[in-house]
């Protein structure tokens, strides 16, 4: 699972989307490991001045990186596909840079994906995440 949390002198490249019909609770279900929080004081962008935004974090309880906990490859490919769609390489970069828990390991579920909502990456895609994963040394 992928969090948010504060970092001095940070800032998250990120996508303010509405809640479908603002259903709040169904969102609050889907994300049930997270707290969600209030961050409309936080965050500087360009829709309506009216949006609420909140985050999903998880709580410290549960950030564990072990085995038992690995991160999925299909969920971080489709987080960074999503990154360099919007940001670019340098977001993407940024991304990588500004996470922490590399040391838990990584699940390649890529032949088989568990992530419900996974989509295939094009092979240029592919290199790019497993390239910053070697950077990162993140164990696969």
């Amino acid at each position: 699972m992928l969090t948010v949390e504060p970092a001095e002198g940070v800032q998250i490249d990120g996508l303010v989307a509405a809640v479908p019909g603002a259903d709040w609770t169904a969102l609050d279900e889907r994300e049930g490991a997270y707290d969600r929080l209030g961050a409309t004081h936080q965050t500087d962008h360009s829709g309506p001045e009216a949006a609420e935004v909140h985050l999903y974090s998880i709580p410290d309880l549960h950030r564990d990186s072990d085995a038992l906990h690995p991160i999925r490859l299909s969920y971080l490919d489709v987080v960074i596909q999503g990154y360099l769609r919007e940001f670019g390489q340098a977001g993407a970069e940024r991304f990588f840079e500004t996470t922490v828990g590399w040391d838990a390991p990584v699940m390649n579920d890529r032949s088989d994906p568990i992530y419900p909502r996974h989509q295939p990456l094009t092979p240029t895609e592919t290199d790019f995440v497993d390239a910053n994963l070697r950077n990162l040394s993140a164990e696969l």
